[in-house]
Order: C-alpha cells, then structure tokens, then sequence
C-alpha cells in the first residue's frame, strides 16, 4: 500500500463516483454503472476481503473478471455470462478505476490493468430478435380478446411507438394527446420524479399515433385504467394498483404474450401447453420463442425500414442515431436489405 494513497471502502468510493457522474453523464449511464458497481462491491466484500481500495491490485482485478465472467452476482446463473456483459461490466471497472486514481484511492495506472475483452462483430450485438409478422397477429389477438387492457395497452404503444420499456413507463396521462385530427403521444424527460428518459433531454418528442390506437388508449383510460397517483402526485398511464407499472411487469407482459400458444397458436417446441411449465407469468421468459420488449422495437426498426422508412424517421421516432439503429435493431435478412437496395435503386431510374 502506497503511502500516496488515502483510505475509503469499495462502497463509499463507488457513491463518490456515481456523486460525480450525475452532473456529467446521462441517467441511464449513471444507472448502468450503479449495477455493474454493486457486483464490484460485493465482491470485494464476500469474496476478497477487500475493504479499503488502496489494497486493490492487478490480480485481484483478474479474479474478479473471471468471477463475473462466470456467473458471479448474477442469480440464477450457473454457466457463463456473455461476452458483451463481461466487456460492459470490465468497461465500467475501467472508469470507476480511473476516477478512484484521481481522488488517491487507487494507483493512478491501475484502471489500465483492467483488460477489456475484444469482441467479433457478432458478440457486439445481441443474436435475440423477432420477425415483424410476429407481431401483427398477437395484437389481433388483443384487440379481439383483451382489448383496451393494460396488457394490450402495453404492447400495442411499444410496437406503434417504438418506444424503450423506460419510455412506455414514463408516459402520463397528460402526455396523450387522443382527440383531434393529430393524436399523439409526448416522451418528457423527468428524473426527478423516478421516470428518466435514456439520453436525457434529447430524448424528449412528440410522436403522432393513429386514430385507432388513440382510441384504444382512450378507452383504456375511460375503462380499466386503474386511477392510481404516484408516490410524486402523478398520473402513470400505464398503471397498477400500487402506482406506476414496474419495469418487471412489463417485461413478464411482453413474455408472456409473445408465447405461441398463448394466442392460440401451436407450439414450435412440441409442448402441451396444459402442462408446460413455461407458460406461467414468471417462467414465460423461459419458453424458447418468448421475447423482451427490446425484441418488438427492434422487429419496429426492422418494419419500418423494410416499408421504406428513411433512416433519419427512424432515428427521430424511436430516439436512437442511425449507426445504433443499423448495428443493434435493424434485424433484416441479407435478402431483405437486397430488396431495399433494388427498391431504392428503381426509384432512382
């Protein structure tokens, strides 16, 4: 130990940091880090021993990668974890390193001791998608079976919006403009109130929605709505008894509905689905045809700019630059971007 350096705990180093990031980082970055930190912690608690930073070394560093590499923190898992995790996880380490050298908690270099993993284009981007024509007939199905539910509230808003799980669960009731000749719904940025947006500000829109959807929407609002305030006096759109939808609520939604047999359709993996155990609320995500909300606004991308849609529209709608789009959400066949390319080259002649 260094005589240069000043004594803190893992944790009181890691709430400086965080402290430091809030006027220069976004949210969801702030939120990332705290995750991928609190696994740091614990570590360092129950598997190092390690309660004053200054003791932290490169080896150590070595064997928290493998420990998170291989499941550690992460419940329920007993094989390794991907390689884009592993990458993010070390990236932050890196960071919060470099930070703990500049207030002498740590040797200024140690941050450079944190290897990150190189990854192939493949390992870059999650391989979890879903086509397009999946989703038209489960939102039949709702309309047909649950219409105006929360549940097809919901899905029909991520899948005509485009919108990030965060961003469905921030809409208010005010923020739906449904009559007129021009409905809409608006995406405010209110951290202080527990409902950031992913790139702050500059994810703030207003994004037109059809007659038919604003009409849903109304009738969910005029039906089962439950008329719930939040614990900061407001009024979630998408509510429950207790206040606003949780994040896990509406991902379980989604994976439940996204289960074939769910709407009726036959199962892909030749399951009865009376006695499958994968169709309940909390083993859908287990079934292997189940998908996240991220799934459905990657299959949104994927649509639009199979119809036609231009890449900025796109970009603009769904709050995302056309690089992300391109390399995390557009989903499309080799086939499918041939097609696009003749379409745009017969316009052209």
């Amino acid at each position: 130990m260094s005589d240069d350096l000043e004594p803190i705990s893992p944790q009181e180093a890691v709430d400086l940091h965080l402290e430091a990031m809030r006027n220069d980082s976004a949210e969801w970055t702030r939120t990332s880090h705290k995750s991928h930190l609190r696994a740091f912690v614990e570590w360092c608690r129950e598997e190092a021993g390690i309660d004053n930073m200054n003791e932290l070394s490169g080896r150590d560093l070595y064997h928290f990668r493998v420990w998170r590499r291989e499941g550690g923190y992460s419940k329920g898992q007993d094989e390794e974890i991907a390689p884009k995790t592993v990458h993010s996880v070390l990236t932050t380490i890196r960071s919060f390193l470099r930070f703990c050298g500049e207030i002498e908690a740590v040797h200024e270099d140690l941050y450079l001791k944190v290897p990150l993993p190189s990854l192939s284009p493949g390992e870059e981007v999650s391989d979890s998608s879903m086509v397009p024509e999946r989703v038209p007939p489960l939102l039949e199905y709702l309309d047909r079976y649950e219409y105006a539910s929360r549940d097809h509230v919901s899905i029909l808003l991520m899948w005509h919006t485009g919108a990030r799980l965060g961003g469905i669960r921030a809409l208010d009731v005010q923020d739906c403009e449904l009559d007129g000749r021009k409905p809409s719904i608006r995406f405010v940025h209110r951290p202080e109130t527990g409902t950031p947006l992913k790139n702050d500000e500059a994810s703030e829109r207003v994004n037109r929605i059809s007659d038919r959807v604003a009409q849903t929407l109304q009738d969910y609002i005029d039906g089962p709505r439950e008329e719930v305030t939040d614990e900061h006096g407001r009024h979630p759109l998408v509510s429950t008894a207790q206040g606003r939808v949780s994040p896990s609520t509406l991902r379980n939604t989604v994976y439940r509905w996204t289960i074939p047999c769910k709407i009726g359709e036959e199962c892909p993996h030749d399951e009865d689905p009376d006695t499958c155990l994968m169709t309940t609320r909390n083993t859908a995500c287990k079934c292997p045809s189940s998908r996240s909300p991220h799934d459905i606004r990657k299959a949104r991308v994927t649509k639009y700019r199979n119809d036609g849609i231009a890449r900025g529209i796109v970009s603009d709608r769904l709050d995302a630059s056309t690089d992300i789009l391109d390399k995390h959400y557009d989903r499309a066949s080799k086939r499918e971007k041939a097609d696009r390319r003749w379409t745009e080259i017969q316009r052209s002649q």
